[in-house]
């Protein structure tokens, strides 16, 4: 599934610079017999034709502004064009993806030797659409977790220009913890304050790179402006003695991954 080898120095360097400045890229990473797989499992799922039950769907904002999408509708058809689709985990190609052997030598090296899953999610921008998402941080009390993760894998099914809605990060934010103990999205006034505009770094990705993120880390992505999809599959794994704190209903239970459970 792994394109190419990903030397321990390379690793090494990358863990380092996620570390210091919130993300790394590791370039050319997925192959591309794989990135087809997963691209052609997108399409099945969206035309629902997957055979996969149980996955999250979330409709993207008819007018492209965050502030307009709509929780809670699910799956309206294949014709509808989606923002997001969780609960890939239970797929299997993207299982295998999230499971792959570089990303437990990533997972055992910045985290830990017992790794369990938060969320499996694949983002998705329409060619000539997508929802201008503001800055926000993956963590925080609406998580609902007695420890916030630290790191997700981000693997770019598609280019990702800036034309299309490429990530946007303000490096070395996740240094700064939580700008609200709530988490998501950074209020204005602190972006303002924080001088997000003149600081921020564009991060381009051709398919197949994988991006280190750390969940603190201020990240935002503008809409796709080009004639091309711009799909992405991000991976927030957890440390494995991590549990959920919700009581109106029961705990969530956690996978654990790279391993049986």
């Amino acid at each position: 599934m792994v394109g190419r080898e990903v030397s321990e120095e390379e690793l090494q360097q990358a863990i380092a610079h996620w570390r210091v400045h919130g993300w790394a890229k590791l370039p050319r990473v997925a192959s591309e017999a794989t990135l087809e797989r997963l691209r052609e499992r997108s399409e099945a799922i969206v035309a629902g034709r997957s055979g996969v039950e149980g996955l999250f769907f979330q409709p993207d904002s008819p007018t492209g502004r965050y502030e307009d999408l709509v929780f809670g509708h699910g799956y309206e058809g294949p014709d509808r064009d989606y923002r997001k689709i969780e609960k890939l985990e239970l797929e299997p190609a993207f299982r295998a993806w999230l499971e792959n052997p570089l990303f437990e030598r990533i997972l055992t090296a910045a985290v830990g030797p017992s790794i369990r899953l938060y969320r499996a999610t694949l983002f998705w921008k329409a060619a000539h659409r997508g929802s201008d998402l503001p800055y926000h941080q993956d963590g925080g009390q609406f998580w609902g977790l007695d420890r916030d993760p630290a790191l997700q894998l981000w693997t770019a099914l598609d280019d990702a220009s800036e034309e299309s809605g490429c990530l946007v990060l303000l490096p070395g934010s996740q240094a700064g913890g939580l700008a609200t103990p709530l988490g998501g999205v950074v209020p204005e006034a602190q972006v303002r304050a924080a001088q997000a505009d003149r600081r921020e770094l564009r991060v381009p990705a051709e398919a197949g790179d994988v991006l280190l993120l750390h969940n603190y880390l201020w990240h935002r992505s503008g809409p796709n402006r080009s004639a091309w999809p711009r799909r992405a599959f991000t991976v927030a794994y957890l440390d494995g003695q991590t549990r959920c704190r919700r009581r109106k209903r029961a705990p969530r239970e956690f996978p654990l991954v790279f391993q049986l459970d």
